[in-house]
């Protein structure tokens, strides 16, 4: 059956209405096959106000004038059938006007050129073999399981060379990062947009080209590889996706035909100055529909796990702007994206990067949410990397930016992020930010990774973090991995993957991530001291562990504790460790309980308390000398 018979009046309304969730099949090139040979290419591209438009490709030495398309409805769809094998042949659309020529890359192309070429590429999505069904047919819902993610920027984790197409392809890369993620216990990886964008410097938020895999790292079914060998090692894959705002280069949706047809049609709403992008109409049922298609064709041809949606206050909000009241049609779009996603897999994650206090965003949308079911805490983040700042002497007046969190904390369903935004833009990395001498920016960095890890919530982590590097991420360089040569940052690195072990191990640090009673203030309000003291719950009582952080360089010895446990304690990890290049203030693994009541427990412990240090303690499950 071709296209062109596809495109009927129900195809018209549904596409019209934002409900037509499957528009690749339909728009964009598509090869035409009688028993497994090529025979034709058809094109189909939306045009509303086009008054011609003709294909320039490969195969027609790129003229203007000889390709011309059908308008075969009043909707404005144009449509054009090639007698010939066009697969990896390069084309554009010229768009005319009416006083003007536009050279248009195909919005639903599923291969582009290398840029700094801008032309679609006609490739045959369909084939790949998958290997994944055990993954695709037994992983779980997330909530009460770890969630622990590794960020990652395809082009600048391990490079071949600082030329700007010396990189690892898709599958090169599957084979090199793999590994890594399994040794540090990774259980996701989140990678930066993946989708077509033209400016490196970017990193792949400006995008031109959603249904098209960057050419940067290889082919599509390269990328479907590397998706593949993730979830072969039972490692989700997460795709940050930014249906927000989209790029505004000459060849790409802007004003596609010389009107907005995916923008607002007024400058105030369309034109996002600061990020010099425009603004996508979320309330418009096409573009609505061109992106549920979108979600739902990364879902279907690319098995991927899950979206991090990008600056959702700016859908939110009218250019992110409060004042200027919510956006309903946008809004009503996010409900309707996560009722799509969620009807086809109910287990994949759908994370908002959002700023602002919007209440509800991870509420379901038929009970009045926005429909995510995980949303970045910016708001912990900023009050933890401002804590952290300071130089201890001046904590203790600002104890409660790590206490204030615990009192809105389960209004959502949070992510704690220490993403790339808070390691770029002179804003230093997070050992830069630590204050002090040498040492105790190292033991800084250790106690808020610390805070980190044991926080509710689950957990992402930019690529490089686990390094502790001095400088910021640098887009076109791969990461300082001769760090690991020197003790300070191995001994970080020791100290990471030890963390990410026992968050993976321990069920108090993330069963009950969503359930106030998976936590427990043993002592919030110890301010002169910088002491902060905390229980994690798991759903059995025997699985808590006891948190203690020093945010002062002060060592403290016989520090009494109130704990719930009438078994002795041992030390789980306690970041002034030696190996982790602290000063060896750690204590026994037998911590006796005593019936010394403490912070309204009947029983406590004397441990020692380790400078700028983080320990965890967990009780043992039988009486031990």
């Amino acid at each position: 059956m071709l296209i062109r018979e596809k495109i009927d009046e129900n195809f018209l309304y549904f596409f019209d209405q934002g409900k037509a969730l499957k528009l690749y099949e339909v728009f964009g090139s598509h090869l035409v096959k009688e028993n497994d040979k090529v025979v034709a290419c058809e094109f189909v591209v939306y045009a509303p106000n086009a008054k011609s438009v003709s294909i320039m490709g490969s195969w027609n030495n790129y003229a203007k004038d000889k390709d011309y398309m059908e308008k075969i409805d009043n909707y404005g769809i144009w449509y054009l059938k090639i007698d010939k094998n066009l697969e990896f042949a390069k084309y554009k659309y010229v768009i005319d006007t009416g006083y003007e020529k536009l050279y248009k890359s195909d919005p639903y192309a599923f291969c582009s050129g290398l840029r700094p070429n801008k032309d679609s590429v006609v490739y045959d999505i369909d084939g790949y073999k998958w290997n994944d069904d055990v993954y695709m047919y037994e992983h779980k819902k997330t909530y009460e399981q770890p969630l622990l993610i590794y960020e990652l920027h395809f082009g600048s984790w391990r490079r071949l060379g600082l030329g700007d197409n010396e990189v690892y392809s898709y599958k090169e890369l599957a084979d090199l990062l793999i590994p890594y993620l399994k040794e540090y216990k990774y259980t996701h990886v989140e990678i930066m947009p993946i989708y077509e964008h033209p400016l490196d410097a970017s990193w792949g938020y400006q995008g031109t080209g959603y249904y098209s895999a960057t050419s940067r790292y290889g082919l599509p079914k390269e990328l479907m590889y590397f998706v593949d060998k993730c979830h072969q090692n039972k490692i989700g894959v997460i795709f940050d996706w930014v249906p927000g705002h989209i790029c505004k280069d000459a060849n790409g949706l802007y004003m596609f035909d010389g009107s907005p047809v995916y923008e607002y049609p007024n400058e105030q709403d369309r034109e996002n100055y600061e990020w010099g992008t425009a603004n996508l109409d979320l309330g418009k049922g096409t573009t609505r529909s061109f992106l549920y298609s979108n979600a739902l064709f990364y879902m279907n041809y690319y098995h991927v796990d899950g979206f991090r949606v990008d600056a959702v206050s700016n859908i939110i909000y009218y250019l992110g702007n409060k004042n200027r009241g919510e956006n309903q049609g946008a809004c009503d779009f996010l409900r309707g994206l996560s009722t799509n996603i969620f009807a086809k897999d109910d287990r994949v994650l759908l994370i908002a990067e959002d700023s602002s206090d919007y209440p509800g965003v991870t509420r379901p949308s038929d009970m009045g949410g926005l429909g995510f079911n995980y949303k970045w805490d910016m708001g912990w983040m900023n009050d933890t990397l401002k804590y952290f700042k300071l130089d201890p002497i001046y904590r203790k007046y600002h104890h409660n930016l790590l206490t204030f969190s615990m009192l809105y904390y389960y209004n959502e369903q949070f992510i704690l992020p220490f993403s790339h935004d808070e390691v770029v833009h002179m804003k230093g990395s997070l050992l830069n930010k630590m204050p002090g001498d040498y040492w105790q920016k190292f033991a800084n960095f250790r106690l808020l990774m610390g805070y980190f890890m044991t926080h509710p919530g689950k957990k992402l982590s930019f690529m490089g973090n686990e390094l502790a590097p001095f400088s910021e991420w640098a887009f076109y360089k791969e990461l300082d991995w001769n760090l690991l040569d020197y003790d300070s940052h191995r001994g970080a690195n020791n100290y990471i993957k030890d963390l990410n072990t026992i968050y993976n191990k321990e069920k108090a640090l993330y069963e009950l991530d969503y359930n106030q009673d998976g936590f427990r203030w043993i002592d919030a309000n110890n301010a002169i001291q910088s002491i902060y003291s905390f229980i994690r719950y798991g759903k059995d009582f025997k699985d808590h562990l006891v948190v203690i952080l020093n945010c002062t360089p002060n060592t403290y010895h016989n520090y009494r504790i109130g704990v719930p446990g009438t078994l002795n304690y041992k030390e789980l990890i306690n970041s002034d460790d030696t190996k982790y290049y602290g000063s060896g203030q750690v204590n026994s693994q037998n911590i006796k309980v005593e019936e010394v009541p403490c912070h309204n427990f009947n029983q406590s412990i004397a441990i020692t308390i380790p400078p700028l240090g983080m320990t965890i303690l967990k009780m043992k499950r039988s009486k031990s000398k």
